[in-house]
C-alpha cells in the first residue's frame, strides 16, 4: 500500500492542512472555485518558474482571495520596491475579477523541499547535464542539508536513448505508511529534444510530533502531550 499512495494526500487532513482553504456558499459554485484555484496555481508556476516555487496556498473569505506563495527566491517575485508583486496582483484581479492579495513566504531549506529539488533536477536535465551525475548530486545535497531520507525517480528517454526507461536512487529511509513521518512529495517535468522526462522526489524531513520536523511549508506539527512513563513491573 505504501508504495502506491501519494504521501501528501495520505496525510492531508491528518497531519497537514489543505492547500486550499475555503467553502462554497452553494454546491454549484464549487467546480468554478476549484477550477479558479487550478488556474491561479498554473499561472503563478508558469510566470515565476525561476523563483523556485514550492507551494501555492489559497484562502478565500467573503471579501477577498489570499494567495500565499512559498518560494526559495522570494526576491524575484517581489521585485524592486514590490513592483513585481503589485503587477502580479493586478494581473490576477483582471483575470478573475476578484479582490486578490498576494503574500510571499521564503523557504529556508530549499535543498530538502521535494518540489524545489525536482525543479532543479529538471533544469539540469534541460541543460543536457548527465542524469546520473545530477541524480547523485541531488541525493547528497538533500542528505547534507538535514533530510533523514530522500528518493528520486526519473522516467523517460534518459540520456537521449531510443527506449524510455526508469532510473531511481535512494539514501536514508522513506517510511511512506507511517503517518507521523514528515514525508513530502514533489513532481516536475523536464522538456528535452527527445521528449519529456518526469522527476518524482520523496523527502523524509523528520517527525511531525517532535521538534525535529523542520521549517518547510508543510511543517504544521501537532502538539501532543507526552504521557508519563509507567513505573513498576507488569
Amino acid at each position: 500500500m505504501g508504495q502506491k499512495v501519494r504521501p501528501t494526500g495520505f496525510r492531508t487532513g491528518v497531519m497537514i492542512d489543505w492547500k486550499s482553504q475555503w467553502s462554497a456558499s452553494a454546491k454549484k459554485e464549487f467546480p468554478e472555485l476549484l477550477l479558479e484555484d487550478k488556474k491561479i496555481r498554473t499561472f503563478i508556476n508558469k510566470e515565476y518558474k525561476a523563483a523556485m516555487i514550492s507551494m501555492v496556498r489559497i484562502e478565500r473569505t467573503r471579501e477577498k482571495v489570499i494567495v500565499y506563495i512559498h518560494a526559495a527566491k522570494v526576491g524575484s517575485i517581489i521585485g524592486q520596491k514590490g513592483a513585481k508583486i503589485d503587477e502580479l496582483t493586478e494581473k490576477l484581479k483582471d483575470m478573475f475579477n476578484r479582490e486578490i492579495e498576494v503574500k510571499t513566504i521564503e523557504v529556508h531549506r530549499p535543498q530538502t523541499d521535494p518540489q524545489i529539488l525536482s525543479r532543479e533536477i529538471a533544469d539540469n536535465l534541460e541543460k543536457r547535464q548527465s542524469f546520473r551525475r545530477t541524480l547523485k548530486r541531488a541525493l547528497e545535497q538533500a542528505m547534507e542539508s538535514g533530510a533523514r531520507g530522500v528518493r528520486i525517480q526519473m522516467s523517460g528517454r534518459l540520456g537521449g536513448a531510443e527506449m524510455a526507461r526508469c532510473e531511481s536512487g535512494m539514501l536514508g529511509s522513506i517510511p511512506l505508511s507511517t503517518l507521523r513521518s514528515r514525508v513530502e512529495y514533489g513532481f516536475s517535468e523536464a522538456s528535452t529534444p527527445q521528449g519529456n522526462i518526469g522527476i518524482k522526489v520523496w523527502v523524509n524531513n523528520g517527525d511531525y510530533l517532535t521538534e525535529e520536523s523542520g521549517d518547510g511549508p508543510n511543517a504544521q506539527a501537532r502538539k501532543v502531550s507526552k504521557k508519563p512513563a509507567r513505573s513498576g513491573k507488569r
